[in-house]
């Protein structure tokens, strides 16, 4: 049996208050591509298939024609779990009605216990188990057990729930889908905490009764403790502390001895993200083969420029985000200050008009404006 394992959409996102739909849904066509390539049996998302909890409109008209597309033209098995950016109410709405179409939300914690049996197209079962993303107070109370009061212990307990039903068959091919926060995983600035200091983080050892762990929340592809413990990462990047990823989805593969073995498949994005650094003149003569990139750009210039977000956009129109690395020393700003205080107001001015207009000004215009500048240091304030 073949399938592949995806996570974190997060449909809908924006970053610096652009919209990333259009580069969602050109990242999903791919997806849907690599389900037609691979022949693959199911697709599993390990939640965050929203931004937040009441999704745009445009967002949830990507994703239902997204599913149109894999559940009825490929007439391929969806199963999805609820991530800590997704509500759970509303993305399990009609879930028994959608299980007669392919489409399997396991957002109910009460019945993360049962499996979702899939066969494919070469005989061989799987059974899959979802746990969507809970709190401690949630497990507390669904289960009516006041010990549960932490992360670690609500997954701890949900996953030996799992592991201790007596229909559960330990030589059966058996998959997890969790959205958590492994213990000592690698994580980024775009994902959203789940709790403060740590107290979200899971263990992965309840988790190595199964074959294969498909996790979402992390946004690096990676695996933590177990090889079959994996991430498969964001579908894009949505920070800059990303910009050294390269995103893919997981290809999972189930031989007739019960061998899971995984492959990475790429996705290439409509607008990569990038961070440049330089002085401006160099960036802006740089000849960039990818100026439409999303940018954070980092100046180097030790001097004021003005406009420099202006001079940037008109080379690269999607700088998102402007450093000036080159002021931002405390030592250099006080000396930079000094320096100002010391100029007269003809050699600022100066300074301003060549920026503004590309030229000097000619002595006839400094002769006229050292008159003005005398002027108006000899008017007097008026009581």
């Amino acid at each position: 049996m073949k399938f592949i394992h995806t996570s974190d959409w997060h449909i809908g996102r924006q970053f610096h208050n652009v919209s990333l739909l259009d580069d969602q849904a050109h990242v999903l066509k791919q997806v849907i591509q690599h389900l037609r390539d691979e022949d693959a049996d199911a697709l599993i998302i390990a939640g965050d298939i929203y931004d937040r909890s009441v999704p745009p409109a445009a967002a949830v008209a990507l994703l239902d024609d997204v599913f149109q597309r894999i559940g009825i033209e490929l007439n391929m098995p969806i199963i999805l779990i609820p991530g800590n950016h997704d509500s759970a109410e509303r993305l399990g709405f009609a879930a028994k009605q959608l299980r007669e179409t392919g489409l399997y939300i396991l957002s109910d914690l009460d019945k993360s216990d049962k499996a979702v049996v899939l066969t494919g197209k070469s005989g061989i079962s799987v059974n899959f188990y979802g746990i969507a993303y809970n709190d401690p107070e949630q497990t507390r109370h669904a289960f009516d057990d006041d010990s549960i009061k932490t992360h670690n212990q609500a997954h701890t307990f949900l996953c030996q729930r799992i592991s201790n039903n007596p229909a559960f068959d330990t030589n059966a091919n058996n998959v997890l889908i969790s959205h958590c926060f492994v213990n000592g995983a690698q994580a980024c600035e775009s994902e959203r905490p789940l709790s403060i200091g740590g107290a979200d983080n899971v263990d992965y050892a309840p988790m190595q009764v199964f074959d294969y762990v498909a996790l979402g929340h992390l946004h690096s592809p990676q695996f933590k403790g177990d090889e079959k413990i994996r991430y498969s990462g964001s579908l894009l990047k949505y920070s800059f502390s990303e910009v050294k990823q390269k995103k893919s989805i997981t290809c999972i593969e189930v031989d007739q001895q019960g061998v899971f073995t995984h492959r990475l498949l790429p996705l290439t994005p409509k607008h990569d993200m990038r961070i440049l650094e330089g002085e401006l003149d160099d960036l802006l003569l740089a000849n960039d083969k990818n100026p439409n990139d999303y940018l954070l750009i980092r100046l180097s210039d030790k001097h004021a420029i003005l406009d420099a977000m202006g001079k940037l956009r008109a080379v690269y129109p999607n700088v998102l985000h402007l450093e000036k690395i080159g002021l931002q020393h405390n030592s250099e700003l006080q000396t930079l200050k000094r320096e100002h205080h010391k100029r007269s107001e003809l050699a600022m001015f100066n300074d301003f008009f060549q920026q503004t207009m590309g030229t000097k000004l000619s002595e006839k215009q400094q002769a006229a404006l050292r008159t003005t500048i005398a002027s108006l240091q000899e008017v007097k304030p008026s009581l």
